[in-house]
């Protein structure tokens, strides 16, 4: 068991995970090595949903100048 390979996944504390990976492959049984784990091939619910597309990064952007042009305007206005 101490000879095993270890899992390459990293924790959410940001160390490695030291469990033991599942035989034949590169990570244990709770980061993906088991059998059936992960989605589906085209898994249609995998796909972007849109708040990091290009466009919608783009339009948040925008809006921001928008509201900061909007601010200044106001400060000017008192």
């Amino acid at each position: 068991m101490l000879a095993s390979p270890r899992c390459g996944a990293k924790t959410r504390s940001g160390t490695a995970c030291r469990a033991p990976a599942v035989h034949g492959k590169r990570r244990c049984r709770m980061h993906g090595g088991a059998e059936g784990s992960g989605a589906p091939r085209r898994n249609r619910n995998a796909r972007k949903h849109g708040l990091y597309t290009g466009g919608a990064i783009k339009e948040r952007r925008e809006i921001g100048v928008l509201l900061a042009e909007a601010r200044r305007m106001l400060e000017r206005m008192k």
